[in-house]
């Protein structure tokens, strides 16, 4: 039997390239036109896995866009280990920030550059090439299934239900997630909590058409202006959001529970020059650490209005937009957070112009705990690989399926992620260190083993 890195070593061109066809594939499920491109990357799923020895593996069919869905099934007394990921990536906009076309993976530096490299292609394929390894060299411990969806980027909004109906298939010892990260390549970390979400979109109305802005200049409410005050009116001078009943159920972390976050390793110089920051920002009394990680948050992901071409054209817009999150944390419920929102913007606008607001999609948040079998399998795998015991952290990131799993299937998950802080997910020049990716597949078969052991 060869060893993982041999084996790694035969064929990683083959894994770059196999990963590559698929980071081709323009996956963006938040755009309409890309809705066969859904179905092209399901099927090549579909196909990695039945090379990879999977027994069966198909596609199936959402109210929404295609999950597809492999097992092998070596013993049913064995336990069983389910592998989420998915197949959609963000946009790629803006465009001319790209240094290499987002869907021409190009390898530079030592790392993976296209959409997708990481979020979730990359970090998925992993999974996908361990598997292939064990069962090439008959040293699957474990019962396997995956689960392969198409809407991660977009909210997850029809795999509850898809879940709810296929409990059976799905039953598992627990769910196994990389669409994480790592605090340093050096420096291995579990992801023990992630923040939940609500997003929005609000859409202000001022007069019935765009106006000369010098004939009702000063006369007329421009949405825009109304839009950029009430957005100002979210958070306080201390970073605090203003939404009334907002905090009634944010969970407050213990001052010790506090101490250990605060030993994880974090250079807040080297934070702020990797940004291009002169200073941080965020909720007055918490470090940059804590802000990220157990305090919710308030952005603008998006704004919008009025004349935006080439030149100089003097209106007042009838219509100003914008797109706008919350993170959540453990105890706040999205639905209501989103209800709290709605009510007091529209609350707070002035009769000058018309509010609306639009909830898009949401999440709980997750906590894992560290003495469940699979954490502590996860915990020796790392340590086999990177020679350091992992440091257990909380994310700053959202994957709302996540405690949905939780709810539907009652399964824990085990957010095992190899991505760094600088691959720049959701950003132009997204990448992959090569070195994280074949580190992942050399870890990955590891957790299995220590995971049949401890079960």
């Amino acid at each position: 039997m060869k060893n993982i890195e041999q084996y790694i070593e035969e064929h990683k061109e083959r894994f770059l390239d196999e990963l590559f066809g698929l980071i081709r594939i323009p996956s963006i499920s938040s755009i309409a036109v890309h809705k066969p491109d859904m179905y092209k990357a399901a099927e090549y799923w579909k196909e990695t896995l039945l090379k990879a020895g999977a027994d069966r593996a198909e596609v199936y069919e959402t109210t929404g866009n295609p999950v597809t869905y492999g097992e092998k099934i070596i013993d049913p007394a064995k336990p069983t280990v389910l592998i989420y990921g998915h197949l959609d990536v963000m946009p790629v906009e803006p465009l001319e920030l790209w240094k290499s076309p987002p869907f021409e993976p190009e390898i530079r530096d030592g790392k993976i550059y296209a959409r997708g490299a990481d979020d979730d292609k990359g970090q998925a394929f992993m999974h996908a090439k361990a598997f292939e390894y064990m069962v090439a060299n008959d040293c699957l411990p474990c019962n396997v299934k995956f689960m392969i969806e198409g809407e991660e980027e977009i909210g997850s909004p029809n795999l509850g239900a898809w879940c709810e109906a296929n409990k059976e298939m799905l039953k598992a010892d627990v769910i196994l997630v990389s669409d994480t990260g790592m605090i340093a390549p050096d420096v291995p970390s579990i992801t023990t909590g992630l923040r939940g979400l609500a997003y929005w979109q609000v859409e202000v109305t001022g007069p019935n058409r765009d106006l000369h802005s010098g004939m009702y200049g000063g006369a007329v409410a421009n949405p825009i202006n109304v839009l950029t005050k009430l957005i100002a009116r979210m958070t306080d001078e201390n970073g605090h959001i203003t939404i009334p009943g907002f905090y009634d159920d944010v969970e407050e972390v213990s001052a010790d529970e506090r101490e250990l976050l605060g030993r994880a390793p974090f250079d807040l110089e080297a934070y702020k020059a990797a940004l291009d920051l002169e200073q941080e920002d965020g909720e007055a009394g918490f470090t940059t650490n804590e802000r990220t990680g157990i305090r919710p948050s308030f952005d603008v992901c998006g704004i919008w209005g009025g004349y935006m071409g080439e030149g100089a054209k003097t209106v007042i817009p009838s219509k100003a937009y914008a797109k706008i999150s919350c993170r959540l944390v453990p105890n706040q419920n999205h639905e209501q957070i989103a209800e709290l929102f709605k009510t007091h913007f529209e609350a707070i606008a002035p009769k000058t112009v018309k509010v609306e607001v639009t909830s898009l999609h949401g999440g709980q948040a997750y906590v894992c705990p560290i003495d469940i079998p699979a954490y502590q399998a996860a915990e020796k795998a790392y340590m086999d690989t990177f020679g350091k015991r992992p440091v257990p952290v909380r994310s700053g990131g959202s994957i709302p399926i996540i405690s949905t799993f939780e709810q539907v299937l009652g399964i824990k998950s085990v957010l095992m992620g190899f991505g760094l802080g600088s691959d720049a997910i959701h950003s132009p020049n997204e990448n992959y260190p090569l070195e994280q990716f074949f580190n992942g597949i050399k870890t990955i078969p590891k957790f299995y083993r220590y995971f049949a052991e401890l079960s």
